[in-house]
């Protein structure tokens, strides 16, 4: 079968992937209408595309925090990609290297960070981080990613609790027993009680600051009240994300989110979005509406699903052609 676009790639996982697996990956809470909303508010947006542009040349390089990547698409965290592939996030973190692009490594990855960093020496690696009741394991994840030579920390703002996923609760999602969350081995039990600490607070921005030189990535904001928050509080990025319409359902989708977020920060801060992206035409979409770049999650799981790193690697070219396209189009 041709791999084509984005979509073929949905079809070979869902097609292949263990029913548990899949319905993880697909998850939106409650009624997935956040989750869907994502996906549509795209169709609803519409280009004036411009003639006799001369586009026989174009660039579409763009720079992360000073860091140039090949094009504006890096890679979302998301958890457990051993589900979709043997070698897990190794994998991704070669297939980021490859297309010369940013991939955000998950605090729920089924590699350690020390393996991650080993798979791809020298590719543009960010942690993503959730703050844990027990905050010595938190301090300590920050502190290894800095050491490995990850260049940002991401920090997700919205899970304080976990969305309610039904397909995961009908299944009684856990990971298999030869998977384990590499990072926070011996730290909890997954399947318990929530380790996530709920009383996160702005104040806490101040004490991730006091803990490493990396820059700070806030993730999870849908509001000018939260970005100008954000910018306040010394942050040098935002993602605007609704977790893949995993958390709370019913918010905004992200590319409607985006034009609020932008406009509040003023160019302060770089502006990142995830969430729905598809085709190179969404993500010039976002970039139009202000974004500086994009990240893709459950699409490079599916590309992982597929053939691995390979497979990885040609979602991104896809998104990479697709764009290009677009732009030229545009003019």
């Amino acid at each position: 079968m041709a791999m084509v676009c984005l979509s073929d790639f949905e079809a070979y996982a869902k097609k292949y992937l263990p029913k548990i697996a899949w319905d993880f990956f697909a998850a939106g809470a409650d009624d997935c209408s956040t989750r869907d909303e994502n996906l549509l508010a795209y169709k609803r947006i519409r280009f004036r595309p411009r003639m006799l542009r001369d586009v026989s040349m174009m660039d579409i390089r763009t720079k992360l925090l000073g860091t140039e990547i090949s094009f504006p698409v890096g890679i979302a965290p998301t958890g457990f990609h051993q589900l979709a592939w043997p070698d897990g996030e190794k994998s991704t973190a070669r297939a980021a290297k490859a297309m010369n692009t940013c991939y955000i490594a998950s605090t729920y990855s089924t590699c350690t960070l020390e393996e991650i960093s080993a798979a791809a020496p020298g590719g543009l690696r960010w942690f993503q981080l959730y703050i844990h009741r027990n905050r010595a394991v938190s301090q300590q994840l920050v502190q290894r990613a800095e050491a490995l030579g990850f260049q940002a920390l991401v920090l997700t703002a919205d899970l304080p609790y976990t969305g309610k996923r039904r397909d995961d609760v009908r299944n009684g999602f856990c990971l298999p027993p030869h998977m384990k969350l590499k990072n926070l081995e011996g730290a909890f039990e997954v399947c318990k009680m929530s380790p996530l600490d709920p009383s996160v607070t702005w104040n806490d921005i101040y004490w991730l600051q006091s803990l490493t030189h990396l820059p700070i990535i806030i993730k999870g904001i849908l509001t000018r009240e939260d970005a100008e928050l954000a910018v306040r509080h010394g942050v040098q990025g935002i993602i605007v994300s609704n977790h893949g319409g995993r958390q709370l359902d019913g918010g905004p989708a992200t590319i409607d989110a985006l034009v609020e977020v932008v406009e509040a920060v003023q160019g302060k801060v770089e502006v990142y979005l995830d969430g729905g992206i598809r085709k190179g035409s969404d993500v010039l979409k976002a970039l139009a509406l202000g974004a500086k770049c994009v990240f893709i999650g459950r699409p490079a799981l599916w590309g992982l699903a597929y053939k691995g790193e390979e497979g990885l690697q040609d979602v991104l070219r896809i998104l990479q052609d697709e764009f290009c396209l677009s732009m030229a189009l545009a003019g």
